[in-house]
């Protein structure tokens, strides 16, 4: 028996460690026609809702929330984390969480964990899938209930015979100190589950961590038997039950946590083939309408399910990539992530460039096939995420906007490739700077195994090396351009958090930092005294590494836990306040506030003690009062661009982020198109007129539930909470809800605990200074307000005058090179000062299409001019040099592309002679270009014979074998001269 046990343990081990085939899986029923996919996750709702008290809550976006450690949501307990770490807003609605279910849409691709290059190579790899899942936070039950319920379901709801089912529990660490989870074997001994069917094992399967620190503990897995007897079991994992108790702390060790949680999770697609009776999840009902589209759509044969060497042509693998990555595309896009060139966008180019190439290089797909598939994925999942349905079209266009961008790509790429190929040697290896330029980190976004798959097929290695080191400086590179990170500063942990709540420490009282009204003059002054004043008693004080202490001093940085403050935490998109502090009566020491930080509903001040301050003090708080004042300013006037985005765009434009600090804001809205200069300069104009009719800004505290369902109104994806504080412009806060006043359609009405003007007008005016696509489908806008906008458009102005001065006197025209030379570089660095100015976007934009225009005309000038002097030139030396194989002499000229054009009007006029033709210019410097008659090569080449004279004067030379140019510094032209006609008799 033993044996027999310690084998299944071994096979479990391996149907943990690796995927399986599913092949010889054994079906539940063969009479009953299967259950549907949407009823079996109606199934698992509504048991924990009916049976168990659950709450059911919506899946969240598969963008993190908040959560920079993940490019996307990849499994149910992400949006939940901030219940595990103690950091939920104890207002908020989360926080009143207990018992939970839902199903969650997770994606799997890029960063830590990844299935992006295993889909489609066997039966069972997804990038998106849904989580089944249940949750209890805080100790409302634990491992007994949590087993129960899900061996209750498995076995009684879903019907799955007892005899097919295995677990596995926990069976200790000893180099952590932790013994095995006997409590969870006893728990499904007593639930009937036969011993030999209950396995032990270690860490690695058997205790789950959030990540390197955090929140954690062990988990017991249910596991099926695809066997189902005949045979020897094979298993594989259908649920995996997670007990919180422990925290993994930044030393490595581990420390209960001061509350317990269960967190479970069960895959949908999994569940389905065993309740189905399929052999993969790929032949169940949440694929086969796609497969089948796929058929109809592209005339492929009919997939087989076939894997490996049987799956010949790759057709079948083919199927299973492009139905994944296609219902990966339309959840994505659908919550926000569009293909893009970093983060989680780039891995969502990849996905969607990986699904064209399957269905145009294998399945032979027509152009625009892709997007003829979103209407299936929709109808297949669009009932459990409405999500989907909103934005059907809007996917459906960009995916058919990409698809038709790669496939252009691709054919640009295959033609350079050619051409390339065509300067190569024999021995040559394929440049890395070309695949480079062809790649996704270059100009085509061809996937770079793409680029070495059509090299192999000519026979042609590509430089490696060279590949690397450019990778290399592509991440130096971005590195250097990315945002600064701003860093997290003090933070309260997970166990200082439990015993503030162990003491009952209410949250921090912030509600001072609204106290203020607006005094006849057009100042700010709070209900107390000035503006950002009040006093407060010193509960908690931590050190750097967040240990609570009872004092501190001398210079120390320390967290300050108030039992008020008027200080505004970062939050919703807004900078912290910042300030001073003084003990009261003793107005001569500061204590500098650097920020203010929320957490889990208690502010954290972080703060500069130059004398000692202790636990029990009372303080005085002052905020800085120009930093908050133009914080305010920001932030109205952000409320101010959302509505104007949607007048000017329509009512569907929706916000996708914001920043705000005293020197600008920043705000990021979902777009189907670049926004044209006359949209700027339009959702400029409508912010104009609401700060010039300076409107009354309105705030109120209301409950959650009254804004559910009023038109117009704007919110984010984002955890309030509740009552939630209400935003209206122009129009009370009461009036604004009446849903019958439609009062939000028509002005800015928003969910915002930020601090706001109480009047428009203070906002002076607004200038958006800077526009860009962050990802196809989402505009970055910069602006600034007050007196920055008035200097931006003061700089706008004086540019545009600029401009039109230059235009006038390239209207004029030019008599000789040298003026026009300066006229068209007048409009190169007219051109700079344009891009980089601080000025209205709209305007930057008009005046950029101008510069263009002009440069092209005074290029086209100089190209005239100098064509014309060439054409004057060469005749003179033509005279000169009458006949013979070869000129080698001086001539006049600004530039070095009139040196050129002088040499090859010599070479078309006199074809068997070959050129070389010096120019002095000032301090010494002299250009050089020439031309070698078609004759003369191979043997005699432009290139080396001006590398040679060049290299005689010091400096270098370019070109080909035919035409090469170069520059150096010399005195004596002369010594110049008989080094290149000796080179050059030389090669003759």
């Amino acid at each position: 028996m033993a044996a027999s046990v310690a084998a299944a343990a071994g096979r479990l081990r391996r149907a943990i460690r690796r995927s399986p085939s599913w092949r010889g899986l054994r079906a539940l029923s063969s009479e009953a026609p299967p259950i549907q996919a949407a009823a079996v996750r109606d199934a698992f709702l509504s048991f924990f809702r009916d049976r168990h008290g659950h709450r059911l809550v919506p899946s969240a976006s598969v963008r993190p929330r908040g959560d920079p450690s993940l490019l996307f949501v990849n499994a149910g307990m992400n949006q939940f984390k901030p219940i595990f770490l103690g950091t939920v807003d104890p207002r908020s609605e989360m926080a009143g969480f207990r018992r939970v279910a839902n199903s969650q849409k997770c994606v799997r691709a890029g960063g830590r964990h990844s299935d992006l290059e295993d889909v489609g190579r066997d039966l069972s790899h997804h990038t998106f899938f849904e989580m089944l899942g249940n949750w209890a936070f805080g100790g409302e039950y634990f491992k007994e209930e949590a087993c129960s319920m899900a061996w209750e379901l498995l076995t009684q709801v879903y019907g799955i015979p007892e005899d097919r089912l295995w677990v596995s529990y926990f069976g200790g660490d000893p180099k952590a100190g932790l013994g095995p989870d006997l409590e969870s074997r006893d728990i499904w001994l007593s639930l009937g589950v036969p011993a030999s069917r209950v396995l032990s094992f270690g860490p690695e399967e058997n205790f789950w961590e959030m990540g390197d620190t955090g929140p954690c503990g062990p988990c017991t897995e249910i596991h099926y038997d695809l066997a189902g007897g005949a045979g020897a079991p094979q298993l594989v994992e259908l649920w995996n039950l997670v007990f919180m108790q422990h925290n993994r702390e930044a030393d490595g060790s581990l420390q209960p946590l001061p509350q317990r949680h269960v967190d479970t999770g069960m895959g949908l697609e999994r569940l389905v083939a065993v309740l189905q009776g399929r052999l993969s999840t790929y032949d169940t009902d949440l694929f086969s309408p796609l497969l089948d589209a796929i058929h109809q759509g592209c005339g492929a044969p009919p997939y087989s399910g076939r894997i490996g060497a049987a799956d010949e042509g790759r057709t079948d693998t083919a199927y299973r990539v492009v139905a994944d990555h296609i219902r990966t595309l339309s959840v994505c896009i659908a919550d926000g992530v569009s293909p893009g060139m970093s983060g989680a966008p780039l891995v969502l180019r990849r996905i969607l460039r990986r699904a064209v190439r399957f269905s145009t290089e294998v399945l032979r797909a027509p152009p625009g096939f892709l997007g003829s598939l979103v209407p299936v994925v929709v109808e297949t999942l669009g009932d459990a995420y409405p999500e989907l349905r909103r934005s059907s079209a809007q996917i459906a266009s960009l995916v058919s906007e990409d698809e038709a961008a790669f496939l252009a790509s691709l054919q640009r790429g295959r033609r350079v490739i050619e051409r390339t190929l065509k300067r190569l040697g024999p021995s040559d290896v394929f440049p890395a700077e070309v695949a480079w330029s062809l790649s996704l980190s270059g100009n085509l976004g061809l996937p770079l195994d793409l680029v070495e798959l059509m090299l192999e097929e000519k026979g042609v290695p590509l430089d490696t090396a060279g590949l690397e080191r450019l990778a290399q400086e592509e991440a130096q590179h971005r590195a250097l351009q990315a945002e600064p990170v701003q860093e997290q500063g003090l933070r309260l942990n997970v166990h200082a958090l439990g015993e503030l709540q162990r003491r009952g420490v209410p949250p921090t009282d912030d509600s001072p930092k609204y106290s203020y009204s607006l005094q006849p003059g057009g100042s700010y002054i709070s209900a107390l005294a000035e503006f950002g004043t009040c006093e407060a008693q010193v509960l908690q004080l931590y050190t750097e590494d967040g240990t609570a202490v009872a004092s501190i001093g001398d210079g120390q940085h320390c967290g300050l836990l108030l039992d008020k403050t008027n200080f505004y935490a970062e939050q919703g998109g807004q900078a912290s306040d910042r300030g001073y502090l003084v003990l009261v009566g003793q107005q001569d020491v500061l204590f500098p506030v650097a920020r203010a930080q929320v957490c889990g509903g208690f502010i954290l001040h972080e703060v500069v003690a130059p004398e000692r301050l202790r636990v029990g003090d009372q303080v005085q708080l002052h905020v800085d009062e120009a930093w908050r004042l133009s914080c305010m300013e920001k932030h109205t006037a952000i409320h101010l661009l959302n509505w104007a985005l949607r007048q000017v765009l329509g009512p569907g434009t929706e916000q996708r982020g914001s920043h705000l600090n005293p020197e600008r804001l920043r705000f990021d809205v979902a777009t189907q198109a670049p926004l044209t200069p006359e949209q700027l300069r339009a959702v400029e104009v409508t912010v104009q007129k609401a700060v010039g009719r300076d409107e009354a800004v309105y705030m109120e505290e209301v409950a959650l539930a009254r804004t559910a369902h009023v038109p117009g109104l704007r919110s984010l994806d984002e955890v309030y909470p509740d009552p939630v504080r209400v935003v209206s412009v122009g129009v009370p806060v009461a009036h604004a809800l009446d849903p019958a006043s439609q009062a939000a359609l028509h002005t800015s009405v928003e969910l915002c605990c930020g601090t706001h003007l109480l009047r428009t007008g203070a906002i002076g005016d607004l200038v958006i200074i800077g526009e860009r696509q962050l990802v196809k489908g989402i505009t970055r806008l910069l602006a600034v307000n007050g007196e920055q906008a008035q200097q931006a458009r003061e700089v706008g102005q004086r540019l545009a005058q600029e401009v039109e001065a230059a235009a006038a006197r390239l209207s004029q025209g030019s008599r000789h090179v040298a003026e026009a030379h300066r006229l068209s570089k007048d409009m190169g660095r007219l051109t700079d000062a344009v891009d980089t100015a601080t000025m209205p976007q709209w305007q930057r934009r008009e005046l950029q299409a101008t510069l263009k225009a002009l440069q092209r005309r005074a290029n086209t000038a100089v190209r005239k001019l100098e064509m014309g002097q060439a054409a004057q030139k060469t005749q003179e030396l033509l005279q000169r040099h009458m006949e013979g194989p070869l000129i080698v002499d001086t001539v006049s000229t600004e530039s070095l592309s009139m040196l050129v054009k002088v040499v090859r009007q010599l070479c078309t006029q006199a074809p068997g002679t070959s050129v070389l033709l010096l120019s002095p210019q000032p301090l010494g410097k002299v250009l050089c270009a020439c031309q070698v008659a078609q004759s003369a090569t191979p043997a005699f080449t432009a290139e080396a014979w001006a590398l040679a004279v060049c290299s005689h004067m010091g400096g270098k030379a370019w070109g080909s074998r035919v035409v090469a140019q170069g520059t150096g510094s010399t005195a004596d032209l002369e010594a110049a001269l008989s080094a290149a006609r000796a080179y050059a008799l030389n090669q003759l």
